[in-house]
């Protein structure tokens, strides 16, 4: 398997061509086995049903064809709900300041560093947070046992060892090979892929706009009722 990159953070990005595509709920089968990480760890807006657009559905099924045999995707966050991104980036930005020695740093660099993490909750739906358009997903491999692939890291970790290329110059073969193959078998199916977030892949998405150089795809999405109305 070829080395992942390293590339840059995303910066803001703005063009789209927004198309009217639905939304699919991804349910535990032969494919995916579905562990939604925020309701297990108590936060007050988690959503517990996994939601996919229609066309990351189909990259996702292409993508989990490559896997080796036995191996399935788990899924550990997909679509969130805007109050969740809000809860999410007010709790995390306090740790990410803390694990980063951040509090002297000025506002706006101390700002800009924490959406490494975690994307700041712009009420905005043309410019939204990438998890509220249906096209970001957190992403492990679980093996013919079920247990998940060691990738080095925690699921919302906040360290250097969550960039995904940060296993390439360590040593440590298994998770670099680990994490090389869900890079690989993502990015060949068409996702991109989050620099400081080893588990995070964007298909339509702003982030995935970014890298393309294309038009964002995905409006946000802002609550469960609305996700209802696309299904």
């Amino acid at each position: 398997m070829n080395p992942i990159p390293e590339i840059p953070d995303p910066e803001r990005y703005t063009e789209s061509l927004f198309k009217d595509s639905g939304f699919i709920k991804l349910e535990t089968d032969d494919i995916f086995d579905i562990c939604m990480q925020y309701p297990l760890l108590g936060m007050d807006n988690a959503e517990d049903d996994c939601f996919v657009r229609k066309e990351v559905y189909e990259l996702l099924k292409t993508a989990a064809g490559n896997l080796p045999k036995g191996y399935r995707f788990r899924l550990l966050d997909a679509w969130r709900p805007f109050a969740l991104q809000k809860e999410l980036y007010e709790d995390y930005s306090m740790d990410i300041t803390d694990q980063f020695g951040l509090e002297g740093r000025p506002e706006e660099e101390r700002n800009a560093f924490i959406r490494k993490f975690v994307s700041d909750p712009v009420p905005d739906t043309e410019v939204p947070p990438v998890h509220t358009t249906g096209g970001a997903v957190d992403i492990t491999i679980i093996g013919p046992d079920g247990t998940e692939l060691d990738m080095g890291s925690g699921f919302d970790e906040f360290s250097d060892r969550t960039y995904t290329a940060f296993y390439e110059t360590s040593g440590n073969e298994i998770v670099k090979n680990n994490r090389r193959l869900l890079y690989s078998i993502m990015t060949d199916a068409g996702f991109t892929n989050l620099p400081s977030e080893w588990w995070h892949y964007d298909y339509g998405d702003r982030f995935w706009a970014y890298y393309n150089k294309r038009p964002a795809l995905y409006r946000g999405v802002f609550t469960r009722n609305e996700i209802m109305v696309k299904m």
